[in-house]
């Protein structure tokens, strides 16, 4: 088995081999995966955090040692906590903007240590945030099909997100996130952190939002935002009407 980790900001992870083919979610700074295959100028790819399967630029990671990759996985690396936290690589004196969740690979003092490459953290990377705090944090962060960043993000993207820094690791889509934690059976017993999915009319769960009272849901959905929720759903404050029919409410922690 071959591995490797990101040494970019926020990497593309794509459905197929090709520039053009869909997004489906993204690799962060310092994050590793499992190399599963090779295609002229691409790499398929399963990553350590998630699972996650998808293909990624042959010139947008570096190899890592199984040693190393087995290290990681027993340890951890800190994260950062801020939406962007700048990062200098000292070969080429160049900045990374890294976001918020980024893996900080190998750090001994300051300086995260990748393959050849040096990082030097430039201030604080932030610590962990009550999760109402977090959460509020990507407020407008616009759409984004398979983002993860405060730049675009996806429902399931949002979430894990959010998660990640609360020490939770959740799957990578709604309707695996859906399979994880245990059910809570009304609104009137939920708690800030409960995780609200929301199906199709063929009942396949297709949305997933955290709920911050009883009543309010924070979710990405066009962008980051607030709405109301009932028994019925999310009732957009913008458009006036519901937008998503509520299936199940689930607790993570």
């Amino acid at each position: 088995m071959e591995y490797g980790i990101c040494n970019l900001s926020v990497i593309p992870l794509r459905a197929e081999p090709d520039d053009r083919s869909e997004q489906v979610s993204q690799v962060l700074f310092g994050e590793i995966f499992e190399i599963t295959d090779w295609k002229e100028n691409w790499v398929k790819i399963t990553t350590a955090n998630d699972e996650y399967t998808g293909w990624i630029g042959r010139l947008q990671f570096i190899m890592l040692g199984h040693l190393a990759y087995k290290r990681f996985k027993q340890t951890p690396p800190p994260l950062t906590y801020r939406a962007v936290t700048q990062a200098w690589k000292i070969a080429n004196n160049s900045i990374l903007y890294l976001p918020m969740g980024s893996s900080l690979a190998f750090l001994e003092g300051t300086t995260c240590h990748i393959g050849d490459d040096r990082f030097e953290i430039i201030g604080e990377i932030g610590e962990t945030e009550n999760i109402a705090v977090t959460a509020t944090s990507f407020l407008n962060t616009p759409y984004l099909w398979g983002g993860r960043t405060h730049f675009g993000i996806d429902c399931s993207g949002f979430t894990q997100a959010v998660f990640k820094l609360q020490g939770v690791n959740l799957l990578r889509d709604a309707s695996q996130q859906f399979e994880q934690g245990y059910k809570v059976n009304s609104l009137h017993e939920t708690k800030l952190g409960d995780l609200a999915f929301f199906d199709n009319a063929d009942g396949k769960v297709t949305h997933v939002g955290i709920l911050i009272s009883s009543e309010k849901i924070i979710h990405a959905s066009g962008k980051v935002k607030i709405d109301s929720i009932d028994d019925r759903g999310i009732f957009s404050d913008e458009l006036r009407r519901y937008t998503h029919k509520l299936k199940v409410i689930k607790r993570m922690f």
